[in-house]
């Protein structure tokens, strides 16, 4: 991976993936105890940053391997990237999800025009079912982050970060990212490298599934042991990528832990005071620069909103039991 690849991910992604705002709120700014900097995701095409490297990959193979269909995993948000993606270039694409993915990203991802295949997380193994149906039917499998054109077209983001940092005076801060398996906190770490090298990104996790915090901090790659789900399911991974992991311990500083209810906070006043819609799993950066304010050094932070995609209950509960901020 280098920028090189990011940067021609971005030619391809201009004019059809959203430059997102970076915006501000003095009453965050207030709670954090310095400046922050939203970078707002959640206002991607699908909801998510996901639509990047789907993008970015489905345009990035051949006319044949494109026309034969493309075949992906995902708990909701990469399902709806790559379901539109395909949908744009006129080919088909089978989506392997969760039982218990939210109700919303299943329906979603369906009425982008996706097949969607459902699998137990707790006895199937989504590796093998992808594996077989890519074989059966020869279709291309786009990982949903341990995928070099994947993480180059999450990498844009971090193109756009340090743009728009820039015109705003801003050349130093900490990046704070919501992290899973890696895709888009080591595309912006790489992108930032080279445009940005003042910036340094710190991964965000929930509480329970905090194995790139404690891959970073061990120096090797850590794997959770806990339930496959939780309430920030987008950023529920076993472990952090192959690909991605070794990106992120050159680059990235220590992560951060929130708990749910911090991320359901960070729901809340996302919502109130930039009108933003977040789901849990995308609101983990921006609690993590909210209510983890000791563990940060930089006088301004950027976080990512990576994701907007919650069902209505859920939100309205964030909503409901913390007030709107």
């Amino acid at each position: 991976m280098d920028i090189q690849r990011i940067e021609a991910a971005a030619r391809r992604l201009k004019g059809h993936a959203r430059v997102t705002p970076l915006l501000s709120s003095p009453f965050l700014e207030k709670i954090a105890g310095r400046r922050v900097l939203v970078k707002a995701e959640c206002l991607q095409h699908t909801g998510s940053f996901k639509y990047r490297g789907a993008r970015s990959a489905v345009s990035a193979l051949s006319d044949e391997k494109r026309k034969n269909g493309v075949i992906a995993f995902s708990s909701g948000n990469h399902a709806q990237g790559v379901a539109l993606a395909a949908k744009q270039f006129g080919t088909s694409a089978v989506i392997i999800m969760p039982s218990d993915a939210p109700k919303m990203k299943i329906d979603n991802t369906r009425a982008l025009g996706a097949e969607v295949v459902l699998y137990d997380r707790a006895t199937e193994d989504r590796d093998v079912i992808g594996s077989k149906l890519s074989e059966e039917r020869g279709l291309t499998l786009i990982r949903p982050y341990d995928e070099p054109e994947v993480i180059a077209g999450q990498g844009t983001c971090g193109l756009e970060i340090a743009a728009q940092a820039a015109e705003l005076g801003v050349t130093e801060a900490e990046v704070i990212v919501c992290c899973g398996g890696g895709g888009l906190t080591s595309g912006i770490a790489l992108a930032l490298e080279s445009h940005a090298p003042g910036m340094r990104v710190r991964p965000a996790e929930p509480e329970g599934f905090d194995d790139v915090t404690r891959s970073l901090a061990s120096g090797q790659i850590e794997r959770n042991t806990g339930s496959a789900n939780g309430l920030c399911d987008a950023i529920v991974t076993p472990q952090p990528g192959n690909m991605t992991f070794p990106i992120m311990h050159r680059l990235c500083g220590s992560g951060i832990v929130v708990t749910d209810a911090e991320a359901q906070t960070a729901m809340a006043q996302a919502f109130a005071r930039l009108k933003l819609v977040a789901e849990p799993g995308g609101a983990v950066a921006l609690a993590a620069a909210l209510y983890h304010a000791d563990q940060i050094d930089a006088d301004t932070v950027i976080c990512t909103i990576s994701g907007g995609n919650v069902d209505r209950a859920v939100f309205l509960r964030a909503l409901e039991q913390f007030g709107e901020g």
